[in-house]
Parts: structure tokens; C-alpha cells; sequence
């Protein structure tokens, strides 16, 4: 990477806090820090027209067609933006409508063809609603994570990518995500626990992983539950065999708080709750989501749409700003 880099900024769910956010956030960036390139449709940022300050406003430079990274570069400090639909409409905030979910989708498919053609960095996104992407234009849609994975050609979750999360002094990794919980019991296998290490330890940057006990105590040696001792103990070991340093099951009332005090690096949670939970309440509004596996660096917030929100001007745009910097901490790390 030569120069700053550059991070495109897609608007999510146009009718909820996703464009509010993203120029909230603006201000955010450092000059010359990074170079933003924001994939808004210019409906949207006519519907919170009143919330944008008007000395960011006029440093939009509205572009036809994607910019190359040289041209980035060339405009600023203006910032560019393209519009990822290109026609007229009329955007609702806090009502998504089908226009709403194709939008999010274009602009959802323009930022993954300029990440995987090197043009930006890292792609951040705002939030989309899986409901109105669902019933409107995708039904298999069932959230980024899985979407961006297929666009890059990827194979089944866990094994080739993970939906992670980083909080101050917490990371966190996802066995299972959008699951019913009692699915995500009872396909649990040490199969599925060894890919999900294998892909942590490659994609993850290393260090010291716990893995998360399913039952109270983890299983207090069989009294409380049987998983442990009869997958979980011997995935650990598995994979401890294949040079990962890996450990548990560990009791998943003490092991985040264990993990936030430096004992552990990440934490392999087994279901959705478990992980998001405890980084939640640990840094609500200061985590990071990070699809670990992708061929390019993807982060988003830790919150929805908030369609109660949208467009009142009390949206919160703090999350998408430590979503920014930690974007860029993690660009220094590969450069």
C-alpha cells in the first residue's frame, strides 16, 4: 500500500442510520490519514440533507462512474461519491421499501467489486436489514457475512471465513452465527470446532485462543453436560496437535472476563449470544465486526439499522468512528 489508504464507505439500508452515520463519522478521519469513498445514493443524502453540515456537503464531488485510486487521491480533500442506483427517488427514512433494499444491495455489490479490484483498502459498510433485502430482492439474504463470502467465491462458514468482533481488550470469534440456538447445539462437532481454529489461527493474526465451554461450568466434568468431554475436549487437542495454541473448554461464565484481563487473545464463542453478549455489554457501540477470511479487510458496527432513528439527527455516529479507526489500525498491521 502506497500512500494513505483509502476505505470505501457503503450506506447499508438507505432509509435507516446507515447514511447519517457515515458523514457523522467523516469528521472522524484525520486529514491525509485516509482517503474515504462513500457509495451513497444521492436520494439518501437528500433525505438527511439537513443533517449533514454544510461544509461537508460541499466537499462531495458526485462522480458518473467509479473512481480509479489515483483519481481518490487527485480530489482530495473533496471526497467522492457515486451513487450506486442512479436514478430518482424518494427515500423514507425509518420506512425500507423495496427501493431501500435494492439500494443497499447495489451499494452493497459496488463496494466488494472495488475492494476485490484494489481500488479501496478496506470496505466498511453500514448497516442493511436482512428483512427488507430478504423479501424484497434476495431470500436466501441472511446477513453481510455470508453475502460477502460468496461474492469472493468462498466455501462454508468456519472453514474458510468467520464473523469476528474486536472491543477494547475483547476479541471474539463466531462458531455459529444466524441460527436458532437449538440448530447451533446440535450440529455442533469437532469437526466444525477444528475448521473454525484452523481458520481463527490463520486469518486471526495468531496468539492464545480459548474456546468457550457450551453448559454451565463446562460441562462440570460431565455432571452438567456431556459436549464438552465428548467434542469440545478433543477438538482442543486436535488442534493443539496442529500447532495451534488453542485451550478449553473453558467456562464460559469467567473465560471473557479471563480473556479481557490478557489471559487469552480470542475467544472462540460456540453460538451468536454467547460472543455478542459479552462484547455488547463489555463495548457497546466501541466494537468492531471483521469478517475474517476475505481477500480484502471488512469491518462494519456492532448495531442495526435503527429505523427509529433515522433521520431524527439523533443517531449515534461514535460506533462507525471506532469502526474507522480500528479499520486503519488493522491496515497498519498488514502494510
Amino acid at each position: 500500500m502506497t500512500g494513505p489508504p483509502v476505505l470505501a464507505l457503503t450506506q447499508g439500508d438507505p432509509a435507516g442510520v446507515g447514511p447519517e452515520v457515515v458523514f457523522g463519522a467523516l469528521s472522524s478521519l484525520a486529514p491525509g490519514g485516509a482517503l474515504p469513498l462513500l457509495v451513497v445514493e444521492e436520494a439518501a443524502v437528500t433525505a438527511i440533507r439537513h443533517l449533514v453540515p454544510p461544509a461537508l456537503r460541499e466537499r462531495l464531488r458526485w462522480l458518473a462512474e467509479p473512481p480509479s485510486r489515483e483519481e481518490i487521491a487527485r480530489l482530495a480533500p473533496a471526497i467522492p461519491v457515486v451513487d450506486p442506483v442512479r436514478r430518482p427517488r424518494r427515500v423514507v427514512p425509518g420506512r425500507s421499501g423495496p427501493e431501500d433494499a435494492h439500494g443497499a444491495l447495489a451499494a452493497l455489490d459496488l463496494g466488494i467489486a472495488l475492494a476485490r479490484a484494489g481500488t479501496v483498502d478496506a470496505l466498511v459498510t453500514a448497516p442493511v436489514s436482512k428483512a427488507s433485502i430478504a423479501a424484497h430482492c434476495r431470500p436466501d439474504f441472511v446477513g453481510h457475512t455470508d453475502y460477502l463470502a460468496a461474492a469472493c467465491g468462498l466455501g462454508s462458514y468456519g472453514r474458510d471465513y468467520l464473523m469476528a468482533f474486536l472491543a477494547p481488550g475483547l476479541r471474539v470469534a463466531l462458531l455459529t452465527v444466524h441460527q436458532p440456538l437449538a440448530e447451533a447445539v446440535a450440529a455442533l462437532d469437532g469437526e466444525s470446532v477444528g475448521a473454525a481454529l484452523a481458520c481463527l489461527w490463520r486469518h486471526g493474526g495468531g496468539g492464545r485462543i480459548a474456546v468457550a465451554g457450551l453448559n454451565p461450568h463446562a460441562g462440570e466434568g460431565g455432571l452438567l453436560g456431556r459436549e464438552e468431554e465428548a467434542i469440545l475436549a478433543p477438538a482442543v487437542a486436535a488442534a493443539r496437535g496442529r500447532g495451534i495454541d488453542v485451550y478449553g473448554p473453558e467456562s464460559a461464565d469467567s473465560l471473557f472476563a479471563r480473556a479481557r484481563q490478557g489471559e487469552f487473545d480470542w475467544v472462540l464463542a460456540l453460538y451468536h449470544d454467547q460472543g455478542l453478549i459479552a462484547v455488547k455489554t463489555a463495548a457497546f457501540g466501541r466494537a468492531t465486526n471483521w469478517t475474517l477470511g476475505l481477500p480484502f479487510l471488512r469491518t462494519s458496527v456492532d448495531h442495526g439499522t435503527a429505523f427509529a432513528l433515522a433521520g431524527t439527527g439523533r443517531a449515534d455516529a461514535a460506533p462507525m468512528a471506532a469502526v474507522l479507526a480500528t479499520t486503519l489500525e488493522l491496515l497498519a498491521t498488514r502494510a
